[in-house]
């Protein structure tokens, strides 16, 4: 099966998964909350999604693995690995306040990121890329921004929940964006964050302390838009690094290195 024709199931598998969570947010109620960690939650949404996406994808990819942020794991498959997060911003969901996102990536040998879908649910924006294929908006081209310098940018991150051991690079690195940019935005979802670095919404994202769920679909969306993603050092050890910069390719070394400063 060639990568746009896995793109356009995904998106459509996508698109119907969105569609439970959208009627199903309505309902949550404090009992339907677990609480994994400090500032970490997880609703029977989250867990339902990622069931329908394992199953949904399984049927479109037969013999490809699965890492997935509520637990399915599975590294059955040699050449293609799913990545997945069913609900990116639930901390978002269960407040009622979007955005929130499906994320679905899918990554072959090496790590090479092949195709990603992000989804966000209320808008009903989907944006989605595959590897050689451009990047899209509901069937419309996307690109990143041309901004040049840090100083013209709306830049774009996260904050911990629960990883406050950067803490002081954090502020450090906001305080300096707060004077030297058009400013920051945090919209709780880094799906959502890296689709519109590669819509031009955003000149560049960079958060810390993220996961491979995060990232991986968001990252090649980026990449397809002309864009550029690295680690805060300006490698590649993005997707596991749990790190993360991404930019037009103009914006990018100049703000890498701003924020590599704060975190070395």
């Amino acid at each position: 099966m060639e990568l746009k024709e896995l793109c356009e199931q995904t998106c459509e598998l996508v698109r119907q998964v969105g569609q439970f969570i959208k009627e199903e947010s309505h309902k949550i109620t404090e009992a339907n909350i677990e609480v994994k960690g400090k500032n970490n939650f997880v609703t029977y949404v989250d867990k339902k999604s990622e069931a329908m996406l394992v199953e949904g994808l399984k049927k479109i990819l037969p013999d490809a693995g699965f890492i997935a942020e509520e637990g399915t794991e599975s590294n059955t498959g040699e050449n293609f690995m799913w990545i997945i997060d069913p609900l990116d911003g639930t901390t978002n969901f269960i407040h009622g306040c979007p955005p929130f996102s499906i994320s679905v990536g899918l990554a072959g040998k090496d790590e090479t990121l092949l195709l990603g879908v992000v989804y966000e649910i209320f808008s009903g924006e989907c944006f989605y890329a595959w590897k050689g294929g451009k990047s899209w908006l509901n069937g419309k081209q996307i690109s990143v921004s041309s901004i040049d310098k840090t100083s013209d940018a709306l830049i774009a991150t996260g904050f911990p929940y629960s990883a406050f051991e950067k803490i002081k690079s954090i502020m450090g690195s906001l305080e300096y964006l707060f004077f030297n940019s058009h400013g920051v935005r945090r919209l709780g979802s880094a799906a959502i964050d890296l689709a519109y670095v590669a819509c031009g919404r955003y000149d560049a994202f960079y958060e810390y302390n993220l996961n491979p769920w995060d990232v991986a679909a968001g990252a090649i969306i980026v990449l397809e838009a002309g864009g550029k993603v690295s680690d805060f050092k300006g490698g590649k050890n993005f997707l596991y690094g749990r790190e993360v910069i991404a930019s037009n390719k103009i914006l990018h070394n100049e703000f890498q290195n701003i924020i590599e400063k704060y975190f070395s």
